[in-house]
């Protein structure tokens, strides 16, 4: 086996320990790291030679030099397959990479458990208006417990906005645990494979009006962004919560601040934000009834090593020359396969 001969480099952090542990045995491949301030004398021969780029999911950790667009592949003539750390891919754009020749993988499915748990626990805790007791308690005397009164899931409906791996682990939880009723808006599913991960197939606006809570869970895309705004959150009844463990950009910030300032809404979860982390003067970060996270809904000790190691284990599949199971733009295959037989001289299968 020839010693260094597949180059794979990522920027500044892994998932996990174990994607390193993985790579590291392997003595066919040579594996780099940069960080966001690398001098281009450093990393201009790595980003060359490479074939695979380990990219983190969060735009706003990896320097803008860094994210995968036109001149990255420019700077990149033997890149042939970009490895986002998460299920998204925010940093990556696909269609360049397409254009290119380069195949996007993600790790989708990997944190699923993780994310839903904490879509939940927002739901629950909103519910129960936890945080709003919470503040009450520690700043004011004599809180009137009978002002706190919050509302039972039980039994409630949820529409779930993207059915795909999260999407279908929430309704599952909520069908399961809660006995309540499912909606589910996901275009790319037919109404029989909704049903079999526990929704009912409905339109957006259907589901928006008749959601008790509503959680989105799909990645963010050219076709979602600002999917929901004004229109949208006008739509929802004065009871209902929203919640978003998936991207920021999917959901306008300005339209959500209004709906919740005029109380068209009862209140949000928000895990991803336009800018991450928010800043602490963020206007939404004002509201009792808004409970937030820094994008941490994936981050738990079991999801970050299972999102290394499938991601470690899938990189490896492709530079043997299997096809990896999480292909972003399959339509790309007989280029990326053209180009991989070039590089390495067989054809992947």
């Amino acid at each position: 086996m020839s010693v260094n001969n597949k180059r794979v480099f990522y920027v500044k952090y892994l998932a996990h320990p174990i994607y390193t542990e993985i790579m590291q045995a392997r003595p066919d491949i040579r594996f780099d790291r940069l960080e966001n301030d690398s001098s281009d004398e450093i990393a201009a021969p790595i980003v060359a030679a490479a074939h695979v780029y380990q990219i983190g999911a969060a735009r706003d950790e990896i320097a803008r030099h860094f994210h995968v667009d036109q001149d990255l592949l420019r700077r990149a003539p033997n890149l042939l397959l970009v490895s986002s750390n998460g299920a998204g891919f925010d940093p990556v754009d696909v269609d360049a990479c397409s254009a290119a020749g380069v195949l996007v993988v993600n790790q989708s499915g990997g944190n699923a458990h993780s994310v839903a748990e904490h879509a939940l626990a927002m739901m629950l805790t909103l519910s129960k208006r936890i945080i709003e007791a919470d503040r009450a308690l520690r700043r004011e005397a004599n809180v009137n417990r009978n002002a706190l009164i919050g509302t039972e899931m039980q039994g409630k409906t949820v529409g779930v906005i993207g059915i795909g791996n999260v999407g279908r682990r929430i309704a599952e939880l909520c069908k399961g645990l809660l006995g309540m009723t499912v909606l589910a808006y996901d275009p790319y599913l037919t109404a029989d494979e909704v049903a079999a991960r526990g929704g009912e197939k409905v339109n957006l606006d259907d589901l928006l009006r008749a959601s008790d809570y509503v959680s989105i869970s799909c990645p963010l895309t050219k076709d979602n962004r600002g999917m929901i705004g004004v229109r949208e959150f006008s739509l929802m009844q004065p009871h209902a919560y929203f919640i978003t463990t998936a991207r920021g950009f999917i959901h306008d910030e300005e339209a959500l601040l209004e709906a919740l300032r005029a109380r068209k809404i009862a209140g949000a979860g928000l895990d991803v934000w336009a800018k991450e982390p928010p800043p602490p003067d963020h206007p939404l970060l004002q509201f009792d009834n808004v409970l937030a996270s820094p994008h941490t809904a994936g981050v738990t000790r079991e999801a970050r090593e299972n999102m290394g190691r499938i991601a470690a284990e899938q990189v490896l599949a492709a530079l043997d020359g299997k096809r990896p199971p999480r292909i972003v733009n399959p339509q790309v295959w007989p280029d990326y396969a053209k180009r991989f037989e070039r590089a390495f001289g067989f054809a992947p299968g």
